[in-house]
């Protein structure tokens, strides 16, 4: 019997707790909230989120000469980490060279061929050069000989001394001929060894401008800083296996991180607001605590369709005005833009307007009982907004309905 007493004093507890706890709930859910109508300075800001970028770097290029030799795609073999700080001369990376080297090779093949037709036409041209001295030697002696037979016949009848004399003019027009012909014929290898001799100089010249290249294969840094990766047309940044070319060289830059700025986006209901010099308080995301002051250096006329996106969206150029070691380049940025400001305005938060057949009206508290009164609207932003007549300073408002209001009449402004 005690145990069946116990029983039932245990249930009457856990219904009491229970009806404790739904009786609180239900109140917790009929509280309302409320604020004071508050005096003070009205910002209207629009947040947009960027890109921290420097606004002066030097780039780190690949070769800009390769085009001269045919090679037009450079692939990245190796790079340092993104971030690294480098000092002038230090190691970038490395490009495959496997091009140019076949290049090389195949230009050392073309020389030994070059220097082999200049070693054949050398000898040819000796040999060829040659037999023509000795053809004007043979000639010289047959005139010598025709001389001596003209000396020795002048005895002889006038008929034979006559032939004497045509023979001797006749080897003197063939020497003639044959020393004109020498000096063609001289001329003529001459310009022939100048033409193998220039092949061979040019092919030299290829394959020291080649090895040259190949050297700008291996990429050091012209200057100190930290090393950032440009980015290719997709917006991914370079990379091991990407490509450059020879009309887009740049592989990295080095930043000025002493002059930096935030490059972001805005849609077109705030680019309206968005004008040049307003003043900007800039985040990081990756340092909380850091806020730096900027301003509004440019703001584009023209929208742009970013890459799987139908919405135009406008650049907007927001310029640091202070340093701070900790910002790098690429770090995403928190961007409040102030595009206006009143002092001395009373506000309310949002939740405390409600509306009705385009009268705009709030609950206000007095005493114990609540009044329903329209209210005449400013400027808002994302929480507060102006109340321009209506209201007075230190008011209480219901940020939400409170119960049994709906049949409250609105007190009306006098006009």
């Amino acid at each position: 019997m005690n145990k069946k007493k116990l029983a039932i004093a245990a249930g009457i507890v856990i219904l009491i707790i229970i009806g404790y706890f739904y009786y609180q709930k239900e109140n917790d859910e009929n509280i309302s909230l409320t604020a004071k109508v508050q005096k003070g300075t009205f910002k209207n800001e629009v947040i947009i989120s960027g890109e921290a970028q420097s606004t002066s770097s030097k780039d780190i290029n690949g070769p800009i000469n390769a085009r001269r030799h045919n090679i037009y795609q450079l692939k990245i073999q190796d790079l340092v980490a993104e971030g690294t700080v480098v000092k002038k001369g230090g190691y970038i990376g490395k490009l495959d060279a496997s091009e140019v080297n076949g290049k090389i090779n195949d230009a050392l093949l073309n020389l030994e061929n070059a220097q082999s037709k200049y070693t054949q036409q050398q000898l040819d041209t000796t040999l060829s050069l040659k037999q023509e001295r000795n053809g004007i030697k043979d000639l010289q002696f047959e005139i010598e000989e025709a001389k001596l037979e003209a000396k020795q016949s002048i005895y002889e009848a006038p008929s034979i001394i006559r032939q004497l004399e045509i023979k001797l003019e006749k080897l003197d027009r063939d020497l003639r001929e044959k020393k004109e012909d020498y000096s063609i014929k001289k001329r003529q290898a001459n310009a022939k060894m100048i033409e193998v001799g220039t092949e061979v100089s040019k092919i030299k010249k290829k394959i020291e401008e080649l090895n040259s290249l190949q050297k700008e294969f291996t990429i050091y840094s012209e200057d100190e800083g930290m090393v950032t990766y440009v980015k290719d047309w997709n917006g991914t940044k370079k990379k091991v296996g990407s490509t450059i070319s020879p009309w887009e060289p740049a592989i990295a830059s080095l930043p000025d991180l002493t002059k930096m700025e935030s490059k972001t986006y805005s849609n077109e209901v705030d680019i309206r607001k968005i004008k040049k010099d307003l003043v900007v308080k800039i985040g990081f995301d990756a340092f909380p605590d850091i806020e730096l002051d900027g301003i509004v250096t440019d703001v584009a006329n023209v929208g742009e369709n970013k890459r799987g996106s139908d919405i135009k969206l406008f650049q907007v150029l927001i310029k640091l005005n202070e340093i701070n070691k900790n910002i790098r380049p690429g770090m995403t940025t928190s961007n409040r833009i102030l595009t206006h400001e009143e002092e001395d305005v009373l506000m309310v938060p949002l939740e405390a307007i409600f509306s009705k057949d385009s009268i705009s009206y709030t609950f206000v508290k007095s005493g114990y009982s609540i009044n329903k009164k329209q209210v005449e609207l400013g400027l808002a932003n994302n929480e507060m907004v102006i109340i321009t007549k209506g209201l007075e300073e230190n008011d209480v408002v219901y940020l939400n309905k409170p119960e049994n209001s709906d049949d409250n009449t609105i007190t009306l402004l006098q006009k």
